[in-house]
């Protein structure tokens, strides 16, 4: 360590070194207030001048130096203090003190042997490696506001934003420039004042909170009851429940028999809730579905469609109507986030003027979906203050009563084509209520099911997934759901962008049912279509499948495909070509299973 200017220098052995960049008052938190500073010229800092806020700087940070000063600017602070909270004693406070040296002042600005003339690596931003002649050259090339050179040479943006480096900056670029200090100015203090590390902001996403895992309230009584999970997104869902010596195909063909010929027990929890309510919900909601909410009843439910601007798909979902001014409205799994995000930022931005108010409900609710002919028999004991009837409680009905004695949204909606119901209660009484309509459905030969049978089931009957059989490029038309669009409304979002004419032309892709020529074979999920599997590479492409199983109750293999012209081309012969095959297929329609649609109003 050598003085500058010095000859003599000593060796002096560190683990560490710790820097000092000079003294000045911690003025952060009062700029970040907005309040004005003023330069001290006698010491060499700023100091709070004109307050915007009601708050109050006392000892270093304003400035004070004498340790009895700062005590008695200190007292007299906290009793202003008390007063304006309410105090009415007026304490007798008395606290004394001394420097132990007196104070020096500061210095800001280059140090000895690191001015103008000097080129020399004298650090101001130790983090950032910023040197004073990096500041004078800031200025030589025309950066005159403190702001500019603060950005064209990064000094004051490392960690400690500033904290070391400003001050002596600021003056650098003021002897530059030829100004006085408080001509330069200063640049903006920003939150936060004690620096945020990485690690904070990120360390808890390690192990397992990397991904984090939502389960369900029956989480733990699935386990008990030999569930195999799936992960849905970040929610862990039970995929199928096999019993001894069952593979994963022989318990999900179980599943499916058992809940078309008895019922079935289904944890559909995960399904996205959101609580639309106030006086012009009605209204709001034809604006953001394909169809008609005003003319649906209190009591009752409706299947929507949501699309985004350009009229493609975006979700999809049952939404019940429970009173006037209050809606149930349900979306898929995987995208209750995006569409409560889509509809807040549609009340906000585009349709400000309604008296809308939303609200995410989806880990508030558990739900039970009970499904298939037996569906009423097991859930009748549980039911009190709704009459389940089929003639006072059909199909897309929805009431609140109670259920196992505790506060239900009962709707009477069906994924598989069966008589259906699904039990909504608070979250916390989810797993009991689970539990007690599973031990009675066992006593009726019904069974648990998962994911896959779920899927399996909806695909009998044509049920679309939205993101698995769309892919954002499908209008409610190309999926055969244009009975859910609205001829009469004049609004709604995606209604221009669906008048389009390439989204109105021949030849569109539609989805389609297939049928593989030979039954026992299952095509892959996602394989391409083809109408001559001879034509030359690259073969134009038709579509391709978005959905395929083998289907227990069909007696053989089933899948859903989008198809260019699909419907036009019912009966066709179409090929699969495979790595080491080509399978052909025959176009059919979506529906494998009760085709006249009778079993759902049992």
């Amino acid at each position: 360590v050598r003085r500058n200017g010095s000859g003599s220098a000593r060796k002096i052995e560190v683990d560490a070194l710790l820097m000092s960049a000079g003294w000045t008052p911690s003025v952060h938190m009062f700029s970040q207030s907005r309040g004005k500073l003023k330069y001290d010229a006698a010491n060499d800092r700023f100091l709070p001048d004109v307050y915007v806020q009601d708050c109050v700087s006392a000892g270093g940070c304003n400035g004070t130096d004498d340790l009895q000063a700062l005590l008695d600017e200190a007292t007299a602070a906290g009793l202003a203090s008390a007063k304006a909270a309410g105090a009415t004693e007026t304490p007798s406070i008395s606290l004394s003190g001394a420097n132990a040296h007196a104070w020096t002042g500061g210095m800001i600005g280059a140090a000895e042997g690191a001015g103008r003339d000097d080129n020399v690596k004298a650090f101001v931003d130790f983090q950032h490696d910023v040197c004073a002649k990096d500041i004078r050259l800031a200025v030589r090339e025309g950066m005159h506001s403190i702001e500019h050179i603060k950005r064209f040479t990064t000094n004051g943006m490392a960690s400690d934003q500033g904290k070391l480096s400003n001050m002596h900056g600021l003056a650098i670029a003021a002897e530059v420039l030829g100004k006085e200090i408080p001509q330069v100015g200063l640049t903006t203090f920003r939150a936060p004042y004690t620096p945020v590390t990485f690690g904070t902001l990120i360390n808890h996403s390690r192990d397992a909170l990397f991904d984090p895992v939502r389960k369900t309230p029956m989480h733990a009584y699935e386990v008990s009851q030999g569930a195999v999970y799936e992960d849905v997104g970040n929610w862990k869902r039970a995929w199928y429940y096999p019993r001894a010596g069952e593979d994963m195909h022989a318990a999900v063909n179980r599943e499916c028999k058992t809940v078309r010929d008895a019922a079935g027990v289904f944890n559909a929890s995960t399904l996205g809730k959101i609580e639309v309510v106030g006086p012009d919900a009605a209204e709001f909601l034809n604006l953001m579905y394909t169809n008609a909410w005003d003319t649906l009843k209190p009591g009752k439910a409706r299947y929507g469609i949501m699309t985004r601007e350009d009229g493609f798909i975006y979700d999809d979902g049952v939404v019940g109507r429970l009173a006037e001014d209050r809606f149930h409205v349900t979306t898929t799994t995987g995208g209750a986030p995006r569409v409560m995000h889509h509809m807040e930022d549609y009340l906000q931005t585009e349709f400000p003027h309604l008296k809308v108010w939303l609200t995410s409900t989806t880990e508030q609710w558990a739900v039970i979906a009970v499904q298939g002919p037996k569906a009423r028999d097991i859930i009748a004991p549980f039911v009190e203050g709704i009459d389940i009837s089929n003639e006072a409680f059909p199909h897309m009905s929805v009431a609140e009563g109670k259920f196992c004695g505790v506060p239900t949204r009962l709707f009477r909606v069906s994924f598989t084509g069966e008589l259906g119901f699904e039990v909504n209660v608070p979250a916390d009484f989810g797993a009991d209520v689970f539990r007690e309509i599973w031990e009675r459905a066992q006593s009726l030969g019904a069974c648990l099911y998962g994911t896959e049978t779920m899927h399996v089931l909806r695909a009998e009957k044509g049920y679309i997934i939205v993101g698995q059989d769309t892919d954002g490029t499908l209008t409610a038309d190309d999926a055969g759901l244009s009975w859910a669009v609205s001829k009469k409304k004049t609004d709604f979002v995606g209604i221009r962008g669906m008048k389009r004419p390439d989204l109105v032309k021949e030849g569109r892709k539609q989805l389609v049912g297939i049928f593989t020529k030979d039954p026992n074979e299952v095509l892959e999920e996602g394989a391409q279509i083809v109408a001559n599997p001879n034509q030359p590479k690259p073969m134009t492409m038709l579509g391709h499948v978005t959905s395929s199983y083998w289907s227990e109750n069909v007696g053989r293999s089933i899948a859903i495909a989008m198809v260019a012209g699909g419907r036009g081309r019912m009966g066709e012969t179409l090929y699969v070509p495979m790595k080491d095959k080509t399978i052909a297929v025959e176009v059919t329609d979506m529906v494998f299973v009760d085709k006249e649609g009778g079993r759902i109003h049992g």
